[in-house]
């Protein structure tokens, strides 16, 4: 785009957002759909059926998963860049399939499949962008602009929303073709929006692409190529790649993410798959996907108030994610997490108990606690399980474990939003309960084995495992005693825990290893 510095990283961080608010449109578009007259009359086997509903909302996150593995499988080989571009053209042809479901042929077969293509698109953005964003961002504000991303899922479910609702007073072909048709326009502002953009530095280095990645490094700092600190964080990012042993063009194979030692993979990658795991089954998508549903179902209200106050529900969502725009980098990842679940969990239980007597009157306050959850997870549980996972991986494993980590959000995603409306209609207020249970459960696992990285960069956090192993102390404390280190400090205690000289003699011994092989062979 000919641009450098606070420009281009701005344009960078624009066209990376954007995914994520197509994320958050295709997360809430079903919700005011699937229980429309119009679409109910097309699909019929959807109508009062709350199992065909659950399946067709949530074969989209089978569709997630599908594109997920893709990107464990090929993501190291297709980089950040052509990933996303890919998987923005690969949501435009899922779109297409489904809006143009036709009554005299087999709609709903039709309508499926287009929506697991569309799945398969942010399976694949979905695992790209946060490391695209991580790999181009500085330390400063690497978790302000992932949170970023992940806080505008909710005004991407808040457009779908309003889009929702004033398309039902349409045609009944506009009332669900248009609000499915409008996520295009997102779509191709991502496709475009790469074309002229910049590849990962980061990547680039892996794949020994050296000078394409200086040129990136310097146009993002809107530096000179011979500059000193483009040299420096050139040699810095070098050194984090030899330190992980990354294999250059081969890119990584998977069983790297399950080993230990210094840089700690498996524990690394674990943190970030429990993050994405336990955001879905703390019950978010039960009530972002159902929220007009559950006030139909829980609360006895008409499909027009549902949808009326489900958009009036994402309003506070959109307000609230942006609360973690301005704390994340004060307050850090451990205490949000924290504080995110003691909101969610006492939402839960003001949710359930309110429902227990069964009155209208009594039901109101279910309503407030449906609210307040939806606050609580959107200054919190919504943009950290995209941002910790990003950086919490170190660059050999990046792409992968980030990858397995959307593939458990999406694996459990599926599995709320498919129970949720069962749920529901059989065990009622139990389903509040059981969310509350959950929510309670993470607490000790956060505290016990979350690490805070905040104000920390990529680099300085591989020597944050690599001091917790040395030392033989937890990762959480390692993390707490480890002081803040410039450039020049990661350099020198990547060298005192042994990192690269770690990787250096297994260099020589897979050499040594190959010329036994080549000797053997003769």
């Amino acid at each position: 785009m000919g641009l450098t510095g606070r420009p281009l990283s701005l344009m960078v961080s624009t066209v990376a957002t954007t995914g994520f608010v197509l994320f958050g449109y295709d997360q809430g578009v079903m919700s005011g759909i699937i229980t429309a007259p119009a679409f109910n009359d097309l699909f019929t086997a959807t109508k009062g059926n709350s199992t065909m509903q659950g399946f067709v909302t949530a074969i989209y996150e089978i569709g997630c998963l599908f594109g997920a593995i893709f990107i464990l499988s090929f993501g190291d080989f297709l980089g950040r860049r052509r990933a996303m571009m890919m998987g923005g053209s690969i949501m435009i042809l899922g779109v297409i399939i489904q809006v143009t479901s036709e009554r005299n042929s087999t709609p709903l077969a039709q309508f499926i499949i287009g929506r697991t293509i569309t799945g398969v698109g942010n399976g694949i953005n979905t695992s790209t962008i946060p490391t695209y964003q991580a790999e181009c961002s500085r330390t400063s504000n690497r978790g302000l602009l992932i949170c970023i991303e992940g806080g505008v899922i909710a005004f991407g479910t808040l457009v779908a929303y309003w889009i929702d609702y004033g398309a039902s007073y349409g045609s009944p072909n506009l009332s669900w073709r248009f609000p499915i048709a409008f996520q295009i326009v997102f779509a191709l502002i991502l496709v475009f929006g790469m074309i002229w953009l910049p590849e990962s530095p980061r990547w680039l280095l892996t794949r020994e692409r050296y000078e394409e990645g200086e040129t990136v490094i310097a146009a993002l700092r809107g530096l000179e190529l011979d500059d000193k600190e483009t040299q420096l964080q050139r040699q810095i990012i070098m050194d984090s790649i030899r330190a992980s042993g990354y294999a250059g063009r081969k890119g990584t194979p998977l069983k790297a993410v399950f080993s230990g030692g210094k840089t700690q993979h498996f524990r690394r990658m674990m943190l970030g798959v429990s993050s994405q795991f336990m955001q879905q089954v703390g019950g978010c998508n039960a009530v972002i996907y159902y929220f007009p549903i559950l006030f139909e179902q829980s609360i006895h209200q008409s499909h027009n108030i549902s949808l009326l106050l489900g958009g009036v529900n994402m309003i506070v969502y959109a307000i609230f994610a942006t609360v973690s725009w301005f704390i994340i980098e004060r307050v850090g990842r451990r205490k949000l997490f924290l504080w995110g679940t003691v909101g969610q969990c006492l939402s839960m239980v003001l949710v359930f108990s309110c429902l227990i007597p069964g009155t209208t009157t009594a039901a109101k306050g279910a309503a407030v606690g449906l609210f307040t959850y939806i606050a609580s997870f959107g200054a919190s549980w919504l943009p950290l399980p995209w941002l910790y996972p990003a950086e919490i991986n170190p660059i050999k494993t990046r792409q992968k474990a980030n990858a397995l980590s959307t593939c458990s959000n999406w694996l459990f995603n599926f599995l709320i939003v498919m129970i949720t409306p069962i749920m529901i209609t059989n065990i009622h207020w139990g389903t509040y309960l059981f969310f509350a249970v959950v929510n309670a459960c993470f607490l000790p696992v956060i505290y016990f084995t979350y690490p805070e990285t905040a104000r920390r960069s990529l680099e300085e956090i591989d020597i944050i495992f690599a001091k917790g192993y040395c030392e033989n102390i937890g990762y959480v404390r390692a993390a707490r005693e480890l002081e803040f280190l410039t450039d020049e400090g990661v350099d020198g205690k990547a060298r005192e825990y042994g990192l690269v000289e770690e990787v250096r003699a297994e260099k020589q011994a897979e050499k040594l290893g190959v010329l036994m092989e080549v000797e053997k062979g003769e």
